[in-house]
Formats: C-alpha cells, sequence, structure tokens
C-alpha cells in the first residue's frame, strides 16, 4: 500500500476526501509506506507466481471440476465417451461427431443441424457474480468488440442478462456498454434467481426434441455458483460455470469443444478469423470504464426507496392479521410439520422392519435430492398440479412453490438424472435415470414418491443407503424436508457433506454413517432386504454405534456397526425432538 495505490484509486474516481481516509486507516496500521527493507520477516512471505495462474471454467456436472480454459475442448470431448463412473456420458465413440437436422417450423432458430456440444443457453446470472464490476463490465467490453467486428450469437442460443441489482444495468448503460451485450441477445430479463436456480424457461420445443431423441450432450454455459445435474435444463447435461465475458465468448462460438486460446470465436464481417484475443479487454480499459461502476450516489439513489421503485410487487393482494388464513393455493399450504404434536417428546425409538426406498452411489447432491428447476408435466408434482385444475402452461418452477409442501414432497429425488441403484441397469450396462425405485416385497417399479406413500400407508418406515458426500453442493433445506415428509427415517451413507447432514438432524431423520470398508457394495445391499435399526432406545451419545440389521429374502440374517452422526449434545435434543421445529415450540410453550 503506497502511493502507486493511491494512484489507482484516483484513476477509478474516488475522491480526495475517500482516499484520504484510505491513507489514515492504513497509516494508523503500520502499513502504508512500508520500506522494501527493514524489519520485514522474509521468511513469512508468501510469494504467489501469477504466471501459473490460467484461466478456467468448471463442469460440467460439479462447481469443483476446474478445467484449463485451454483444454476444454479436448476434455469434453474424452467425457463424451467415459462411463458416468467417471464422471463421462459413456456414449460411443461413433456417434459423438455426429449431427442431426432441426427445422425450425417458422420460428427464430433457423434450419440447420445440432450435435454434442452445442451450447443452447448463455446466461450472465447470479446475484454474487454479477456484484463483481470488473467482469461485468469485461462482459460488456467483449460484447462492444464483437460486434463492432462483426460477430454474433446464433438463432439457438438462448441468451439472458440477468443481474443481482439494478445498479450493474445502471452502470453499463452509463458506460456505453448495455447496448453491444443486447445486441447479442444479451437483454435484461429479470433482476433476480434464473438460470443459475433452474428458472431459464423453455427451450425451442424442436431443439429438445432433437436432444431427447439422439441422446445428445449438449451444454449451458453461465456466470452462476452451481452447475449440478439438471440444475440449470433438464434436457442440458453438460454445464459449466465461467466468467461473463466467457460466456458472451462461448456464446460466440455456440460449442464446447474448442480451445478458445487458439481457435477462432467465428468469422467478422471482413472473412477474417476473429481469436479471444483480440475482443478480450484489457485491465486499462476496465480500470476505465470502473468509474461508472463505482459511483457512490447510483447506489444511493436506487436503494434510497426500494419499495416505492417495485410497484409490481406493491400491487400484489396480501392478506394481514396475525394469523394466517390458509386460503386453497398449489403456491402456498399449511406445512404438516406440527401435526400429530404434543407437548411431551416421543423421544427415540429402534427402526424395525423397514425398507429401502432409494440407493444411490457416490456425490449425490442436494439438486439429485431437492425439488428445482421446471416442474414436468409427467412428473408426480406435475401431475398434481394438473389434479388441481393447472395447467401446464401455469406450473411455474419448484422454487415458485416451494411454500406447498404436496409439491415440493412429490419433487423430492425426481430429478431426472438421479440414479436409483435399486434398478437394473439398461442393456447398454448405464444406470437408468429419473426419480424412480422398486417396492418391496414385490419389486414393482414406480415413482419414489408413490412407493414413499405406499409405505407410509401400511406403517413401514424407509430407509437412504448412498455413498460418499452425500448431500454434497447447495445448503438445500428442501432436501432435508422432503426426505423427511417421504417417511425416510435415517440415511446411511459412507460420508456425509457437513451441513446436509446438520440439516437431516434438524429434521429428525437420522444420519448414520457405515464404518470404514463397509458399503451397499461391500454388504451386498440390492435394495430387496428387511432392515432393523437397534441401540437406538435408551440414553444416546454423540458418535456411538448403532446397529443395522440386514435380514435378506433367503432368510440370512447379519449385523454390521453404524456411527451414529449426531455430533453434538444439542443435536441429540432436536432428535428427541423429532426435529428443530418441534424442539423450538416445545421451548416456546414452556416459557409461556
Amino acid at each position: 500500500v503506497d502511493d502507486e495505490t493511491v494512484k489507482y484509486l484516483a484513476a477509478t474516481g474516488r475522491s480526495a476526501d475517500e482516499i484520504d481516509a484510505f491513507k489514515s486507516y492504513f497509516r494508523a496500521q503500520g502499513l502504508f509506506g512500508m520500506p522494501a527493507t527493514g524489519d520485514i520477516d522474509y521468511s513469512a512471505v508468501l510469494e504467489f507466481d501469477l504466471a501459473a495462474v490460467h484461466p478456467s471454467v468448471a463442469g460440467p456436472k460439479r462447481p469443483q471440476d476446474r478445467i484449463e480454459l485451454s483444454e476444454l475442448g479436448q476434455t469434453f470431448s474424452r467425457l463424451l465417451t467415459r462411463p458416468s463412473a467417471e464422471n463421462g456420458y459413456g456414449k460411443p465413440v461413433e456417434t459423438t461427431s455426429r449431427r442431426y437436422p432441426v427445422a425450425s417450423d417458422g420460428g427464430d432458430i433457423g434450419d440447420g443441424d445440432i450435435g454434442d456440444g452445442d451450447v443452447l443457453i448463455a446466461a450472465i446470472t447470479s446475484c454474487t457474480n454479477t456484484s463483481n464490476p470488473g467482469v461485468m463490465l469485461a462482459a460488456g467490453l467483449l460484447a462492444k468488440k464483437a460486434v463492432a467486428l462483426g460477430l454474433a450469437v446464433g438463432p439457438r442460443v438462448k441468451t439472458s442478462l440477468a443481474p443481482g441489482s439494478r445498479v450493474v444495468t445502471a452502470y453499463l448503460e452509463r458506460a456505453g456498454l448495455l447496448g453491444d451485450l443486447e445486441t447479442l441477445g444479451f437483454g435484461l430479463v429479470a433482476y433476480g434467481c434464473t438460470t443459475c436456480i433452474g428458472n431459464a424457461g423453455p427451450l425451442a420445443a424442436q431443439l429438445e426434441q432433437a436432444v431427447g431423441a439422439h441422446d445428445l450432450v449438449c451444454a449451458a454455459v453461465l456466470s452462476g455458483n452451481r452447475n449440478f445435474e439438471a440444475r440449470i435444463h433438464p434436457a442440458l447435461k453438460a454445464n459449466f460455470l465461467m466468467s461473463p465475458p466467457l460466456v458472451v465468448a462461448f456464446a460466440i462460438a455456440g460449442r464446447v469443444a474448442i480451445d478458445l486460446t487458439s481457435e477462432p470465436l467465428g468469422i467478422g464481417r471482413d472473412g477474417r478469423p476473429v481469436m479471444l484475443r483480440d475482443v478480450w479487454p484489457s485491465g486499462q480499459e476496465i480500470a476505465a470504464a470502473l468509474a461508472d461502476a463505482t459511483d457512490p450516489q447510483t447506489y444511493r439513489d436506487l436503494y434510497r426507496d426500494f419499495a416505492r421503485g417495485n410497484p409490481l410487487w406493491n400491487d400484489i393482494p396480501a392478506d394481514s392479521g396475525r394469523v394466517y388464513p390458509w386460503a386453497p393455493s398449489t403456491y402456498i399450504a399449511e406445512p404438516p410439520f406440527f401435526d400429530r404434536f404434543t407437548l411431551a417428546p416421543a423421544g427415540i425409538r429402534d427402526i424395525r422392519a423397514a425398507r429401502a426406498l432409494a440407493i444411490f452411489g457416490d456425490s449425490v447432491t442436494t439438486d439429485h435430492i431437492s425439488p428445482a428447476g421446471s416442474i414436468e408435466p409427467g412428473s408426480p408434482a406435475g401431475e398434481y398440479l394438473r389434479a388441481q385444475g393447472v395447467a401446464v402452461a401455469d406450473f411455474n418452477s419448484y422454487g415458485s412453490r416451494r411454500g406447498n409442501h404436496e409439491v415440493m414432497m412429490r419433487g423430492t429425488f425426481a430429478n431426472v438424472r438421479i440414479r436409483n441403484l435399486m434398478l437394473p441397469p439398461k442393456a447398454d450396462g448405464s444406470r437408468v435415470e429419473g426419480g424412480l425405485t422398486r417396492f418391496q416385497p414385490d419389486g414393482e417399479i414406480m415413482s419414489i414418491h408413490a412407493a414413499a406413500m405406499k409405505y407410509q400407508a401400511a406403517g413401514t418406515p424407509t430407509l437412504v443407503f448412498a455413498g460418499t458426500e452425500y448431500g454434497t453442493g447447495s445448503s438445500r433445506d428442501w432436501a432435508a424436508k422432503g426426505p423427511r415428509l417421504l417417511g425416510v427415517a435415517a440415511v446411511v451413507a459412507r460420508s456425509f457433506e457437513r451441513i446436509h447432514r446438520a440439516n437431516l438432524v434438524g429434521m429428525g431423520v437420522l444420519p448414520l454413517q457405515f464404518e470404514a470398508g463397509d458399503s451397499v457394495e461391500s454388504l451386498g445391499i440390492n435394495g430387496d432386504e428387511e432392515f432393523e435399526l437397534l441401540g437406538l432406545e435408551g440414553e444416546l451419545r454423540p458418535r456411538q454405534d448403532v446397529v443395522l440389521a440386514i435380514g435378506r429374502q433367503a432368510g440370512e440374517r447379519r449385523q454390521v456397526k453404524l456411527q451414529l452422526r449426531i455430533d453434538t449434545p444439542i443435536e441429540l435434543d432436536y432428535l428427541r425432538h423429532g426435529g428443530i421445529l418441534p424442539y423450538v415450540l416445545r421451548a416456546l410453550l414452556a416459557k409461556a
């Protein structure tokens, strides 16, 4: 922190008062103008080689799977033929280069063909990533250069701009960049959760039909935070997270099987290839535009009277009073979490004569478990809405209907990419996808929701089995609420994601962990067994052992130890009360 820093602040439009305050603060800390020699302990200096930093994207199924930009094309091509157990798609190599005709039928997508790796959604989205003015201005500057060179985005790419704040569009417009983004199709669609939470809306019907008919692995590119399977759009199997300017670049390129460090984005109006480096903005260009993004008055103007600036929201009729009337609605309904509530907790009992509701592999995310995105007409939630007289066009999304438990519990474990290992594999060895299970003891295949309702009607508790990292991903409350409402008594996994394990406890669902070396595979569990969980009665301790008894159809019985993943004494209290909600209510009533 020295005079060069001050020069930079002045160049970005900081006032003299702001700069003086900045200098005063760092002088008080003894950090301003620190000499390069003296009492510095150089053994404690962290050296970071910026030359080792490479532009990257993440995907195609998890945000932690980083791919260097220069390797994306080759990596994607390899994943097409890798088995699903290796994060791939298991496609025969001879099919990956095929392209299939798609007619426009007079629509806006134009005639042409479609194949693996085509980009069908490109979204500058997410309330967090669009809060960085540097990358948003970089996207605008890249769009400006691309438009000037005659580049365009193909009609099949569904583009959108959904920043988290009106400030973003204000400074993009003031910098003269919003118009260029709109020219490439990145027009403002909303201020809020869109593509990154599955609210991308439908693709052109011809495109979705072609993707499904030919089992294509098409892609979405977005500046969001999460890209778990089927989160962005149920038809798109590959989803890549990247910076806003890269979203614009890949929208222009129209495909992800490309090395943008050495291959052209497209052909300019002069007939020459245009490279990414030709349109990428310099640090100086971004710094010059930052002055428009750091004007405090813009924030004051747009947030001074936030409510008055949203007449659509203010015009929504709302009930008032101390008690909600719970009028019939498919959007909000009285939740059942306090049904059969008693002043004294029932306590914890051993679980007997239980059945497996589902068996999952490793890295089952909260997006696999929790309802998200659009509601398909043929899904249990879609069938419920149609039975309530809701037209398919008015289904909206799970996110919009999260206040109705009837919809949300039907969407639990209904992800189109979830793989229940209780189902027999397909002829090619791949696993069946979708929210299905085998109802026991007859083995009939049905939706997980339908099976759960039949088990509950019979008074049969259910268990969910899983591999490692169960519940990884976003902290989704319905990923714990949904299983609870489906009657899941316990989840038995090789390991749990930290927050989701706590959420299960909060909903009164037992998290149980296999001992090292044990797993569904090693124990030969296939889902037609009857189970008991023993050792839960009496005085419990955090992380104590309990017993899983496995009763097989042939009459064999085996017992193995599990670890009770109740990690703290307060979690034991939650569990005794049946979850955190009845625990809090009883505590309030005790004080009344």
